[in-house]
């Protein structure tokens, strides 16, 4: 390559003349041209005024303002009674766009003053743009901008454009000093079929740069960065930064047929393999001190028959497996090694790749799952997001497209479908929606509908694909006639199916980048993710760590966004040390391929990738791929780059627990009814213990499975502990060990030595310091004490209502703050914690009445202390967990004050 001075070479001297007596003609000419145009107002000048910054991909991706909406919004001085919304519209349009292009003119970007080309473009709806020069807004280029589907434009015309443009007539693209490179299209009548995400293009014929954008203030800083960066490169070119310290660079080894870096060799860490060892030889031990019981009671007794007990081995197994776990886990935090955390591993990258080097980079699918979520308080911020990343990726080389799954299109109102149809159209998104529950014969399957939207939208997908793959393509093909043949076999696919509505691009990519309706991704993330992934042909699901997007700030927010987070260390934490990554469902990309190679085919007769049988699609998802060859990876190089909501209210918090426990048990059993003829275990779960995961993998995963059983069952457990040691304390085998030593265990463990070791680890890997750690871990103790003492009954009902088919079904978790107070919250807590407070009512009448009430017989009577406070504690958390973690409930005013 020969660089920078291939591009452009230096005119000469009756060239530069020529050129500056040109723009000196031009000047004057626009100088006394704009002292006739009507100027915006004098404030304007300033407040409008946008700064250039440091780098194109740092300038904020548009975000559409649709649909404006002045009846909310401050009366500005100009507003009278008698204006109409109308004028105001077309006043402020007209306000922007001469204010645009008097900057145009400042900046000396404009050479041609006949309005033909050059100048500035704002949409007022749909097809229809202000210009200015007026005669702009029938120009070709106004045509193409309507094409396009631009919000606003604007030319530059500059000298080093030109130059450069002149000097590279076989270039495709225009690179940056920031690694950007920016489409060169061949005219002004090519720009409907440029790289939208761009928002900029060069065209060669006539020597502009076109920039777009959905925010027109945003036009002048764009197109300055563009000039700067082009500027920056010209000037740099062929000199090397002194700053650069070589010793510093990381060697990569160049495959020398592809071009492209060869694949890190990756270590499978062992730290995982000696922690899962040390845990069965802890249960082994605990089994052991209590089997030691049994024979010394046997031996003074002779009684066989308690031997019988040594049944619940299983169970107790099951039950104790990840307390085991935890224990060998705090230790290791304490005294382990903690380098893993930022070496890239089999399952775990700590540092991004490095990036493809090849001009062809693979094409990335966004996809998001929505509902009945708000336009503009969620999906916007979220479109928002994710057309930042998409930006910098096209601005890279690669191709990318957006593809909702809107779930709640057909049940909205007229006015609120069409605002998101418009959006989506506005934003150039792809979308399909599928018809709502019970219309014209039409099942929503599943008891969580997420997964069965997903598979209807990539039905529709497919069908477009399979008509695409019949059409014959000749020679001459291009991407005029590719786009008509995609519109045209969209149209096809709608019309025989007659219940689906779709727009927009919903082909899929080579690998999907999935999120949910309220996720935050960081601007440049999917050329690293792409590139790990190409380079790591294994990788079925690559997960990313996550932080937090918090929308209300009450404390019980602020404390699951603590759990949160400190669920992610612990999950890096393990990952790195090799043991397995989880896919929680959203942030996370796919192989598209290997999507399809675990699709499976119901009573519907299409292919369906995700799981309608089960509530936990992604864990589902994750064992298939992982039965099928591929492993799945747990990325953190991006920190706290993408995000994800949670839970806003108490009851989502509640739901997403039952969700889960419903889920692992349909993963785990068959319902009981069925267990005759189909026995007690799933298929998929008697093909995961016999698959080629790694044995520690698969204790892991018992392991976790096991906790929402040991959860579910506490209450019962408590429960009978009260009565058996009220009642038959001194009598009761050695064997049994009581609810009072399990509490005290999980106190000492979880609440104690746990924080600790958490905020030890957290420190050492240099994540937090370790006195704001340990501060931080021990404020939420008491509300997640609360929590999961109050949660036991919520996750047997759960667990039990797949056990013997009991319908449950779980909505979208609610991700924007809805107004309540004391008067609204009452009913409701009354009406879905009836059962729970019942049970904790009845729990405390119990234990007063048999401690303290005359008429109950001595013998009768329960006073011990172990019997009493691990009920208690139950009892008390059940009744507390809808009030204490209840915000709303302490609001008294009403929404309009």
């Amino acid at each position: 390559m020969g660089g920078i001075r291939d591009y452009i070479k230096a005119p000469s001297a009756a060239e530069q003349e020529a050129q500056e007596n040109r723009r000196a003609s031009k000047r004057l000419s626009r100088m006394s041209r704009m002292s006739m145009q009507p100027r915006p107002l004098s404030s304007m000048d300033d407040e409008k005024r946008v700064a250039p910054t440091a780098n194109l991909a740092d300038l904020q991706a548009p975000f559409p303002n649709f649909p404006p909406d002045f009846a909310n919004r401050p009366a500005s001085v100009m507003t009278r009674p008698s204006v109409s919304a109308g004028m105001v519209d077309e006043l402020k349009h007209e306000v922007m766009v001469n204010y645009l292009y008097q900057q145009q003119c400042a900046q000396l970007w404009v050479g041609d003053d006949t309005g033909e080309l050059e100048g500035v473009l704002l949409r007022k709806v749909s097809g229809q743009y202000m210009a200015c020069p007026p005669q702009l807004a029938i120009s070709p280029f106004s045509i193409a901008c309507a094409a396009l589907n631009v919000q606003s434009a604007m030319t530059v015309n500059s000298r080093v454009i030109k130059t450069f443009l002149q000097w590279s007539p076989d270039a495709v693209d225009v690179p940056l000093m920031n690694g950007l490179r920016i489409q060169i299209l061949p005219s002004v009548t090519d720009l409907p079929r440029a790289r939208n995400n761009q928002f900029a293009a060069f065209v060669a014929d006539v020597g502009l740069l076109i920039v777009w954008d959905d925010e027109a203030s945003n036009l002048i800083s764009r197109a300055k960065i563009i000039e700067s960066e082009l500027m920056e490169l010209v000037w740099n070119s062929g000199t090397m930064n002194e700053s650069e310290n070589p010793d510093d660079a990381i060697e990569y080894e160049i495959d020398e047929e592809s071009g492209e870096f060869k694949p890190e060799a990756r270590a499978v860490h062992l730290q995982n393999t000696f922690m899962v060892s040390a845990t069965l030889i802890l249960v082994t031990v605990a089994l052991g001190a209590a089997w030691r019981l049994l024979a010394i009671e046997v031996s003074v007794d002779g009684n066989y028959t308690r031997l019988a007990l040594l049944c619940l081995t299983p169970i107790q197994i099951f039950f104790t497996l990840f307390f085991a776990q935890v224990v060998v886990g705090c230790l290791t935090q304490i005294f382990g090694p903690v380098s893993q955390l930022t070496t890239n591993s089999k399952f775990f990258s700590a540092r991004p790749p490095p990036r493809l080097q090849s001009s062809t980079l693979p094409h990335v699918t966004i996809q998001c799952p929505v509902y009945k979520e708000g336009l503009s308080s969620v999906i916007m911020p979220t479109v928002k997001s994710l057309k930042q990343a998409m930006s910098t990726y096209e601005l890279q080389g690669g191709s990318a497209n957006m593809f909702i799954n809107d779930d709640g299109l057909q049940l909205l109102s007229a006015e609120q479908r069409d605002a998101r149809i418009n959006f989506y159209a506005d934003n150039s998104i792809g979308w399909v929606a599928r018809p709502k529950d019970g219309e014209d014969g039409f099942q929503r399957r599943g008891k969580f509908k997420k997964a069965s939207n997903m598979n209807f939208s990539l039905m529709v997908s497919c069908c477009v694909e399979d008509k695409l793959r019949l059409v014959k393509r000749s020679e001459d093909w291009s991407q005029a006639d590719e786009a008509l043949a995609y519109e045209e076999a969209l149209k096809e696919v709608l019309e025989e199916d007659g219940r689906a509505w779709a727009d927009g691009n919903i082909r899929i990519g080579d690998y999907i980048i999935l999120v949910d309706s309220d996720t935050r991704v960081p601007t440049d993330c999917l050329l690293d993710a792409v590139s790990e992934m190409e380079q790591s042909p294994d990788v079925g699901i690559m997960q990313f760590s996550s932080g937090v997007i918090q929308v209300v700030w009450t404390y019980f927010e602020n404390g699951i966004t603590f759990f949160t987070n400190i669920i992610y260390s612990i999950i890096r934490y393990a990952v790195a040390n090799g043991d397995v990554s989880p896919f929680v469902g959203h942030n996370a990309i796919l192989r598209w391929s290997a999507i399809q190679q675990v699709a499976y085919r119901d009573e519907d007769g299409y292919d369906k990738f995700w799981s309608e049988r089960n509530v936990s699609e992604d864990f589902d998802m994750s064992l298939r791929l992982q039965c099928n060859g591929y492993i799945i990876r747990l990325a953190s190089w991006a920190g706290d780059g993408f995000k994800e909501g949670v839970s806003l209210t108490v009851y989502d918090e509640l739901a997403r627990w039952e969700k889960y426990a419903y889920g692992c048990n349909e993963l785990l059993f068959n319902p009981i009814r069925t267990w005759l003829w189909r026995g007690p275990f799933t298929p998929l779960f008697r093909r995961f213990l016999f698959s080629n995961i790694q044995l520690t993998s698969k204790i892991t995963i018992i392991s976790y499975i096991g906790t929402y059983y040991a959860i579910g069952a506490a209450w019962i457990i408590t429960t009978a502990n009260y009565f058996l040691m009220g009642w038959f304390n001194g009598y009761i085998d050695k064997y049994y060990m009581d609810s009072w030593q399990i509490w005290i265990s999980v106190i000492i463990v979880f609440n104690g030595v746990g924080n600790i070791s958490l905020a030890v680890m957290r420190f050492r890997a240099g994540e937090r310091s370790i006195f704001g750690a340990l501060i931080e871990n021990f404020k939420w103790t008491l509300m997640l004490g609360i929590f999961f003492g109050g949660l036991s009954l919520h996750v047997s009902q759960a667990l039990l209502a797949h056990m013997f088919e009991i319908n449950m079904a779980w909505g979208a978790t609610s991700k924007e703050a809805e107004f309540s107070n004391f008067f609204i919250e009452v009913p409701r807590v009354l009406r879905k914690f009836k059962f729970s407070m019942f049970f904790s009512m009845a729990a405390i009448v119990a234990i007063i009445i048999l401690a303290f009430a005359p008429f109950v017989p001595y013998d009768w009577r329960i006073t011990d202390f172990v019997a009493i406070v691990p009920i208690a504690i139950v009892s008390a958390s059940h009744f507390l967990l809808p009030l204490v973690l209840n915000p709303a409930l302490m609001t008294f005013t009403s929404k309009k004050d």
